[in-house]
């Protein structure tokens, strides 16, 4: 069924929830088969050759996989979804797949660190052409998108730093050089973004995070145009990147409570923000949803809200981190974010571990950054706990 004509919070829940399952469960089902068998020949090749439905293999469709897949693709508004056994996997198949030998690809510095590896490493061994340019220098991207671009590949909000991209007017400028425009809209979730209504092609997400909530299931969504995302389908079941039912089921079940989830954590990221910022001893505060920040105009007329993300540097550096993080009680120090737990690390340990110091420092990465995920605990705890652990300091 379409919900389109439906709210965000009723699509988390109900989209995807008709798929059809023997006995017609309330919720959805796990289905671990590997196989699905056929006693009709013609029936079976139909659904092999995509010209019927059904499920062949697991490692190309599965009911239960299928399920997270739609209700992506109608929050983001997409005409068709394929999925990853993480994040990581939606990211490179995405890129591999459209950026053979000669091509370009035009991005920006801010992208995350995984993400940056590719760009820095991998690509140009498949002599492909990479272009990174100052994350907000529109007029930069612009102009080297005019020299030659098959695909523009943005983030917005960027991971660790927060920077806020224009989509439509990079989509527009990309259109012209008849590009590929994918946007990873993890940080924002289809809760305050949707990066396809905005000229996107491709929109993917990191479902370990912000959509999953809870820390406990890996996985990776591509929504938007059909043909696109087919191609994407294609790569992907060939390298076996395939997101198996058990996590996508949790991913789903996460889903349910996505735009109650989001509304808190945009709340609480927002008072975090503008209480650091009047701090005495915080020296920067990233975060889009502040009117101060440089981004605030391009955030606020293309999201919903501003995300359950900042990132802070405190005075002295990298040997003040060492001595705040641990002294924080509500936070789980650890490498991920978008659960309902609240999470934080340095983006030496988190964002860009796969990176150098060298590289960090190129992208415009301080060694002081705090990344912080804020969570759905109460806001005033959080609010008390950052300010005991900055007592240290």
């Amino acid at each position: 069924m379409d919900f389109s004509g439906y709210k965000n919070g009723t699509k988390a829940i109900w989209a995807g929830e008709d798929i059809p399952f023997s006995n017609s469960p309330a919720t959805t089902p796990v289905v671990n088969s590997v196989t699905f068998s056929y006693t009709d020949l013609d029936e079976w090749y139909a659904v092999a050759t995509g010209n019927a439905k059904g499920y062949i293999y697991s490692r190309n469709t599965n009911p239960t996989v299928r399920v997270l897949e739609e209700k992506v693709r109608q929050l983001e508004g997409g005409e068709d979804a394929t999925s990853f056994a993480t994040g990581m996997a939606a990211i490179s198949n995405t890129l591999f797949t459209f950026l053979t030998p000669g091509k370009r690809v035009v991005s920006l510095k801010d992208t995350y660190g995984g993400t940056s590896k590719i760009f820095l490493d991998f690509l140009p061994g498949y002599n492909v052409d990479v272009k990174l340019c100052d994350t907000t220098d529109h007029e930069q991207l612009e102009s080297e998108i005019a020299k030659g671009c098959d695909l523009l590949y943005l983030e917005t909000p960027t991971n660790p730093t927060l920077k806020v991209v224009d989509i439509k007017r990079l989509a527009d400028a990309a259109k012209k050089a008849g590009a590929i425009v994918v946007v990873d809209n993890t940080f924002a979730t289809p809760i305050n973004q949707n990066p396809l209504l905005l000229g996107a092609d491709l929109v993917l997400h990191s479902a370990t995070k912000f959509l999953c909530g809870h820390s406990d299931a890996m996985g990776g969504v591509l929504a938007g145009r059909k043909e696109l995302v087919r191609k994407v389908f294609q790569f992907r079941e060939i390298n076996g990147a395939s997101l198996q039912a058990e996590p996508a089921y949790m991913i789903a079940r996460g889903m349910k409570t996505l735009e109650l989830r989001i509304e808190r954590q945009n709340t609480s990221a927002l008072t975090i923000a503008r209480y650091l910022k009047a701090h005495p001893k915080v020296t920067e505060v990233f975060y889009p949803g502040l009117e101060t920040h440089a981004g605030y105009d391009i955030a606020k007329r293309q999201m919903r809200g501003f995300g359950g993300i900042l990132s802070f540097s405190v005075g002295g550096g990298y040997e003040s981190v060492k001595k705040m993080l641990p002294r924080l009680k509500l936070v789980h120090l650890a490498a991920s974010l978008g659960s309902v737990n609240t999470l934080a690390g340095p983006p030496r340990t988190t964002s860009h571990v796969e990176l150098t110091e060298e590289q960090r420092a190129l992208l415009g990465i301080p060694e002081g950054l705090i990344r912080y995920s804020a969570g759905i605990e109460n806001t005033d705890d959080l609010l008390s706990d950052l300010e005991q652990a900055l007592k240290t300091i």
